[in-house]
């Protein structure tokens, strides 16, 4: 199977729970034999969905069709995520109580709000990583000082951080599973102005206590964080730990207007929905606006992963335009703005920046890890 078809299978299978004429192509594919497991579990694993592959396949039951070892790896990797969840879960519902007893309310997001609310039928489908939730600016600063004083500290324990304008630097408490994000916006600052704080706010809804942002506007995330924060659009590719939570979302809410309130983020989130709905064989719930626009998005999309090695090359080339950008603008920035003038000092004056760049550069030899 080349990655193409790979990928447009997974895709397929993560939707037979749901779509009736998917079930049945997959069942038949299943049926042929002709599938390559090893090319299935690589790219599952890469996009974060190997457990929820596993968790439809089950429900559907098709287990029977999958070699008895691959289904024992897909039990085992499965209920490890579970456990990680419920430990996350946990996690979660501490710091709700805790930011609530202290007049602080979280609006929890992404992954761990995905599955306090319930997206999930099974909470081991999805692969979480932090703890993400976002505060109003009053009482950003107010839940940065609670989990402090909770014993939450910086992951990285740095004398100095880069001003971030999204979240604060991620915070770690001994023995909890996760780290957590505080966020006071959601997305990178070009944007800001249309997708925050105040725009999700308006309808975000209360389920058992716990605070998330309504269907649409989880809808409207799941695309973002890859799309835009993660540079997808740039990139034209996909992740399907993403696309997978647009799709179930695509079944409460209308996908298609979750992002008419948008002007600058509206073809970039409706060219991510076109390429959903290519990577699941169109859905009805994966309608998109075609336009100039979104074809000539998915025309691109397409070739790219028709080529896994031209993909790459492209990736490269995007990463490297993309990182250079980046740091013209750190400098540029630093000119005006004392705090991030403040920090490139700092950084370019670390000693193991200093060691580490010149390593990367071929300057000088990495000492040999102990």
């Amino acid at each position: 199977m080349t990655y193409k078809e790979t990928l447009l299978f997974v895709g397929k299978c993560l939707t037979i729970n749901h779509e009736e004429h998917h079930k049945k192509i997959v069942e038949k594919e299943l049926k042929s034999n002709s599938i390559d497991w090893d090319a299935v579990v690589k790219v599952s694993t890469a996009h974060f969905v190997f457990p929820a592959l596993y968790c439809n396949f089950k429900k559907a039951d098709f287990l029977h069709y999958l070699p008895t070892d691959l289904v024992e790896y897909m039990i085992y990797i499965t209920d490890l995520n579970r456990d990680r969840n419920e430990q996350i879960i946990e996690q979660a519902k501490e710091i709700n109580e805790l930011l609530l007893s202290n007049n602080i309310t979280p609006i929890f997001l992404k992954g761990t709000g995905n599955l306090l609310e319930g997206l999930y039928e099974d909470i081991a489908e999805r692969m979480v990583g932090d703890i993400d939730f976002i505060f109003s600016k009053e009482e950003y600063p107010k839940a940065i000082e609670v989990l402090q004083n909770f014993e939450y500290s910086k992951v990285h324990d740095t004398t100095y951080d880069f001003p971030q304008f999204k979240h604060y630097p991620r915070l770690q408490k001994a023995n909890n599973i996760a780290a957590v994000e505080i966020h006071k916006e959601l997305l990178l600052e070009e944007y800001a102005d249309e997708f925050n704080y105040r725009y999700i706010k308006k309808d975000a809804q209360i389920i058992h206590g716990i605070h998330f942002l309504s269907f649409k506007n989880q809808l409207n995330l799941s695309i973002i964080a890859k799309q835009i924060n993660d540079k997808g659009f740039h990139y034209k590719d996909i992740s399907l730990r993403n696309a997978y939570d647009v799709f179930l979302l695509s079944k409460k809410t209308t996908a298609k207007s979750a992002f008419n309130d948008f002007i600058n983020l509206k073809n970039p989130l409706n060219c991510f929905l076109a390429s959903c709905a290519v990577i699941f064989n169109h859905p009805k719930s994966l309608k998109y606006i075609e336009t100039k626009e979104s074809k000539e998005y998915i025309d691109f999309f397409t070739k790219n992963i028709e080529n896994n090695a031209n993909s790459k090359k492209f990736h490269k080339k995007i990463e490297t335009k993309l990182f250079i950008k980046q740091r013209l603008k750190i400098i540029k920035d630093s000119i005006f703005d004392k705090e991030k003038r403040t920090w490139l000092v700092k950084r370019t004056t670390d000693k193991n920046w200093q060691n580490e760049k010149l390593v990367q550069l071929g300057l000088k030899k990495a000492k040999p890890t102990p």
